[in-house]
């Protein structure tokens, strides 16, 4: 995901230095080029070879090293980064930032960086909401920095309060959602429904399916990612909801019904990635459950379909694609869903196949719209939403 992307990590003197060992890791597993930069004080808490066996580059500590390849090290590198983090960052590491100070090879590194930086603080709670500390958090924001604002929890004084540094995951987020993709779809606005949506019989049990939320939350994330404004509505779900986007949770068909069409108007691309429950119990308190010779009877209804109120009652421009589940007959089915929904594409998967259907990290999909079919492999789930929207963006335009 990350291959052909530098990135630079400036690590501070804070107990917290010893999660960049793991996100340095973790950004060479995905294929990036990973350099560290140290204050001389933090080699108290990490020491410099850490990264070096990790990164495979010489840690940068001392300006005035004269022990590397001949170039301005901190200028050459500062040049590579597509993307600089200091994490963690010390209220005197940000304060020198802030007031363009750059007396060592972090602070020299970072102000030669042209690419995104990011600010990760991680300090005691007081010192963290001390007004000058957040004066210089304010005019790092006001120069283009983004600042990962810290988590509350035990310190490293046993205190409760925030300055504590995110996990290593969620480092990795910023990271990946500033460099990876190509922002070929900034500015679109993308609403996706993910999970399965649940249908009350009583306050003990509901009517629902199999869906885990996957395909959905890929897709969402997989469009944040390309840089896109997306909401998701979710029913139940297996899986975390991706960072960086707006979710809408729900329970009912009714629920997302609602849901999706209070805010269809304003989006530019609806997908229909959720598997809606297609009947719910009647509301009539006496019909709703039958009992007889120890037998349950429940009376049902239709739910909305909201895939079909989408298609008409569409606003121009609007792209919209939905999603198959089949068993039998997969492409006819789907074709038939094409013009009867009155949508742009629809994802058609079989139940059947190995490697498709519910709960798999894996998907095979084929793409149908008027012009006709397009089968894919079998892949991950995230890889087929970027296949997906590179489709869309294709019949966008």
């Amino acid at each position: 995901m990350l291959t052909g992307k530098t990135v630079l990590l400036g690590v501070s003197s804070s107990i917290a230095a010893y999660k960049i060992c793991n996100l340095a890791r973790m950004l060479t597993k995905l294929g990036a080029d990973v350099h560290v930069a140290m204050t001389p004080n933090a080699m108290n808490f990490v020491h410099p070879l850490t990264f070096e066996t990790l990164t495979q580059h010489k840690c940068l500590i001392d300006t005035f090293d004269r022990n590397f390849e001949y170039s301005v090290e901190h200028v050459s590198i500062a040049k590579k980064a597509d993307a600089a983090v200091i994490a963690p960052a010390t209220a005197n590491v940000i304060g020198k930032i802030a007031n363009g100070i750059a007396d060592d090879m972090l602070t020299t590194t970072v102000m030669a960086c042209t690419c995104k930086k990011i600010i990760a603080p991680a300090m005691n709670h007081n010192m963290f909401h001390n007004p000058i500390v957040q004066d210089n958090l304010e005019k790092l924001k006001k120069f283009g920095y983004e600042i990962i604002e810290p988590v509350k929890g035990m310190l490293a004084n046993r205190d409760i309060g925030d300055g504590k540094l995110p996990d290593e995951e969620t480092l990795l987020e910023y990271i990946v959602r500033e460099i990876a993709f190509e922002k070929d779809m900034a500015g679109r606005k993308l609403l996706v429904t993910a999970g399965a949506t649940r249908e009350s019989i009583d306050p003990v049990r509901f009517i629902t399916n199999h869906s885990s939320g996957k395909m959905g939350y890929a897709i969402a994330r997989a469009a944040m990612l390309r840089g896109a404004d997306v909401t998701v509505v979710a029913a139940h779900t297996d899986v975390e909801p991706p960072m960086f986007v707006n979710v809408v949770p729900v329970q009912s068909a009714e629920d997302m019904f609602n849901a999706v069409t209070e805010r269809s108007d304003d989006m530019d691309i609806i997908i229909k990635a959720a598997a809606v429950a297609d009947y719910t119990p009647v509301t009539t308190a006496d019909s709703k459950i039958k009992k007889s010779d120890g037998d349950m009877k429940i009376e049902l209804k239709r739910t909305k379909d909201i895939l079909k109120h989408l298609g008409q009652n569409r606003r121009e421009g609007q792209f919209i694609c939905g999603f198959s589940m089949e068993t039998d007959n997969v492409i006819e089915n789907s074709r038939k869903k094409l013009a009867s929904k009155n949508v742009d594409m629809i994802c058609a998967n079989s139940l059947r196949t190995a490697g498709a259907g519910f709960g798999t990290d894996t998907n095979v999909i084929t793409m149908i719209t008027a012009d006709g079919d397009e089968e894919m492999e079998i892949m991950s789930k995230f890889d087929a939403a970027n296949v997906i929207l590179s489709k869309i963006l294709q019949l966008s335009k």
